[in-house]
């Protein structure tokens, strides 16, 4: 899959593969997804059409770069104070045998809770890794092209 292909399906397709369990609304969940600019937002709509934003994007520069603040607290409750969110980048390159997701993930001192704890849990195998995972199965599923895999 092209750099092109995988930040759509990234942007376009994301509550196709985001996981329910690590949404605010869990399987009430109506819809979830990244409004394509920087300034948009990342948002969920639960019950009701409740909205919840949960970060902001910082950085559009399809097919190449993704960035968004990641307003969500270690505890799962929404930040609202943007200086209090960490930041997420995501890279998409050509790669020999398609393409490779880089993902970082930065800022945890800024958070209410505890930053170290916070990043360990999102880089264990729970955290990161599983919503990746999911994504990158997702794409399997519906690319033709060969799939090289994530980079974190």
């Amino acid at each position: 899959m092209a750099p092109q292909a995988a930040f759509g399906h990234f942007v376009d397709r994301f509550e196709t593969w985001w996981p329910r369990e690590y949404s605010w609304s869990g399987d009430a969940l109506e819809s979830i997804g990244i409004e394509p600019r920087v300034g948009g937002f990342c948002f969920e709509r639960g019950p009701h059409g409740l909205r919840l934003d949960w970060g902001r994007v910082t950085a559009w520069e399809p097919p190449q770069r993704l960035g968004f603040s990641w307003q969500v607290e270690m505890d799962r409750t929404p930040q609202p104070i943007p200086a209090h969110a960490s930041s997420v980048e995501l890279r998409f390159e050509p790669a020999e045998a398609g393409c490779r997701v880089t993902l970082v993930h930065s800022g945890f001192e800024r958070h209410a809770t505890d930053g170290a704890a916070y990043r360990e849990a999102l880089a264990a195998p729970a955290g990161w890794p599983l919503i990746l995972d999911r994504y990158a199965a997702n794409v399997r599923r519906s690319a033709e092209a060969p799939w090289e895999g994530l980079s974190t």
